[in-house]
């Protein structure tokens, strides 16, 4: 497809909140989802879908906090405040829902769908061509009599018949919707067949008059979401559906990163520009694995640790001579920089607070207190502290905000022969410590298993992994681990520290924190928070019989 004359402008619409926490394990907590929304207001996505407030009452909240505190301010910078969306199914509560959550954001949208495939109608909803565009039309005339900006998507509509998505399309049009999303809902489409699909919806439905924003949302299941995005911005498409690193229902949407930087790099053939910092790229994706427990696979384009290395011999010697021999982007672009010591032990609380704020970090000052305090201790066991370390000792501690119980201290005997045993001490919110031992298989097994007898939990352990965040013998690790709960549910959990095995130990409280809560939250859902903390701390108590 040869590319159109004249720059466009092409909108980020951003669902890692919503389809991205869809993922498997994936789940966040309000707290997180309200730190990601702001660094993706900080990116500068123009829409952030912040979820779909009729799943659950934490849903509902999560989305109405990133409505009033996001939605309405972009801090020091001169831009609007992003879109703050909601998604509702063509139901009449869900779309009240959705308008209740978003309402307080100064740029408010309700997303809505639903599916026109025949086998979605037949199978899922058992409707028919005509009752579902008589219940498109109702939604979309019910939502925009809420909001004035409405967006629709006709569900499957890649293996949809053509003549009735035309008739969806223009329904939805009629009833108000100002933007039009076309979703490739299981990755089925080819990029030539995609691009001809929405050239003609564009083409063939009846704008009422009015401009309307037509968007694509394409999954990754051939491997194909890029591409088949970048297919439908060359034949009109204005609105893009992308998450961080890509992640989303199955094998994922496609990545906001990679359709970043492909319209950055190519725009000699297609003359595009987005309101994207992609300096902040490298820190979005890296706030996204911490917080939903997702690694980025090594060889990911753009932000995988192997996008910007160069193992071959050939490759290293052009790199050498010149870097434009072998790489297409520089690692800068994305805000990955080889950063010499920023700040020592010798520094003060003032240049430390300077230093975390041109990083991004929104913190209290209770956090401030205690990141200065880590800090300090970190200066003193690493030579050179780079703003990596920084940015992890703050991620460490921010995850770890929703957490009922901490770790307060980790003692580990290891080694051949023997038994390798852990005696780990946690602290939970009241300020109850209780201290537990335990033999394991090596130490970090050892320190899960007194970790599962304090908090009373039965969590089988997914995943571990455990990589340095610098080089050099005194970086700090990095952990990420996933459990799940007898219910096959997934939870993620970080940490980070200079011993590692101090940062498992960590990582895996914070992944039970949250399956711990996730139980308490069903069973306690018209408690408040402290009757479900003062019955988590009763239950810990009770199981390691203090």
């Amino acid at each position: 497809m040869e590319p159109q004359s004249g720059t466009r402008r092409v909108v980020l619409f951003d669902t890692t909140l919503r389809d991205g926490e869809q993922s498997p394990g994936a789940a966040l907590t309000a707290t997180g989802k309200l730190r990601l929304a702001r660094q993706l207001a900080r990116l500068g996505v123009d829409v952030i879908e912040a979820g779909f407030p009729a799943a659950s009452p934490g849903d509902f909240e999560a989305v109405r906090r990133i409505a009033s505190e996001v939605g309405r301010s972009q801090g020091d910078s001169a831009q609007r405040p992003p879109v703050i969306c909601g998604l509702a199914r063509a139901l009449q509560p869900d779309i009240d829902r959705a308008w209740n959550a978003v309402s307080e954001a100064l740029r408010p949208r309700i997303h809505t769908f639903l599916a026109v495939s025949d086998v979605h109608l037949r199978h899922k909803l058992s409707l028919s061509q005509r009752a579902a565009l008589v219940r498109i039309r109702d939604a979309v005339s019910y939502a925009r009599g809420l909001c004035e900006d409405v967006e629709f998507s006709p569900e499957d509509a890649t293996r949809a018949d053509p003549g009735f998505l035309e008739e969806a399309v223009s329904t939805a049009i009629a009833a108000g919707a100002s933007t039009i999303n076309i979703p490739d809902t299981v990755g089925y489409a080819l990029p030539d067949e995609f691009g001809r699909l929405i050239e003609r919806l564009i083409q063939r439905c009846d704008s009422c008059g009015r401009e309307i924003v037509y968007s694509v949302h394409c999954h990754d299941d051939l491997g194909l979401a890029v591409a088949n995005t970048m297919a439908a911005l060359s034949v009109g498409a204005s609105q893009a559906e992308v998450t961080v690193n890509g992640i989303g229902e199955r094998a994922g949407n496609a990545a906001l990163e990679e359709v970043v930087m492909a319209l950055t790099v190519r725009g000699d053939r297609m003359a595009f520009e987005t309101e994207i910092q992609t300096v902040e790229i490298a820190r979005t994706s890296r706030l996204v694995s911490d917080l939903t427990g997702l690694q980025v696979q090594v060889n990911k384009a753009v932000v995988g640790k192997n996008a910007f290395a160069h193992a071959s011999g050939i490759h290293q010697d052009g790199m050498l001579k010149d870097q434009s021999t072998y790489q297409i982007m520089r690692p800068e672009d994305i805000g990955l920089h080889r950063v010499d010591l920023v700040l020592g032990k010798h520094s003060g609380r003032h240049a430390f607070r300077a230093r975390l704020a041109e990083l991004g970090a929104v913190i209290d000052e209770t956090t401030l207190d205690v990141a200065f305090a880590r800090f300090k201790g970190l200066c003193d066991q690493k030579k050179d502290v780079t703003d990596a370390d920084l940015e992890a000792l703050v991620d460490d501690l921010q995850t770890r905000a929703d957490d009922q119980f901490r770790l307060a201290d980790l003692q580990v005997v290891s080694g051949r022969p023997g038994m390798p045993t852990a005696t780990v001490r946690v602290v939970d919110r009241s300020g109850e410590e209780t201290v537990e031992a335990a033999v394991g298989t090596g130490p970090v097994d050892a320190a899960f298993r007194a970790i599962d007898s304090i908090l009373g939990v039965n969590a089988h352990l997914v995943e571990y992994r455990v990589h340095g965040i610098t080089e050099g013998i005194d970086a700090q690790g990095r952990v990420n681990v996933q459990v799940s709960n007898a219910d096959g549910e997934v939870f993620g959990g970080f940490g980070a520290d200079t011993d590692i095995i101090v940062a498992s130990a960590k990582a895996y409280l914070n992944a039970s924190n949250r399956l711990m809560m996730s139980h308490v939250s069903r069973s306690t859902s018209n408690d408040d928070e402290q009757t479900a903390d003062k019955r988590c701390s009763t239950h810990a108590s009770v199981r390691s019989g203090t």
